[in-house]
């Protein structure tokens, strides 16, 4: 492998000093964010949404979510293993009436 030469040595000691800026930024409202609802609308099909309904579908996502994390630290408790697995997951999606195909079932 050839050498980089003398001045490539100095070259990185001058970089640009990067700050980051958002990780300052509390985050209002919860973790998801107007713009991820919107997205997450979108993909459903949703064209409009009104901004009082956020608080609702945020809710819903969180409580859906607790649901499906918890049934899978079950089901990974229950094989004594110490990572959720996506077939954990699958089957807790199972368990609360949403089927999800293609993962080994």
């Amino acid at each position: 492998m050839a050498g980089r030469g003398k001045n490539a040595k100095l070259a990185s000691k001058n970089k640009a000093k990067r700050t980051v800026k958002d990780a300052d930024k509390e985050l209002k409202n919860g973790v998801i964010t107007n713009g991820a609802l919107r997205r997450m609308a979108r993909r459903g099909g949703v064209r409009r949404m009104s901004v009082e309904s956020h608080d609702q579908v945020r809710e819903y996502i969180d409580d859906f979510l607790n649901k499906v994390v918890r049934d899978s630290l079950t089901y990974t408790e229950h094989r004594k293993g110490q990572t959720i697995t996506a077939m954990d997951v699958v089957y807790a999606l199972k368990k609360n009436g949403r089927v999800l195909y293609g993962y080994g079932l």
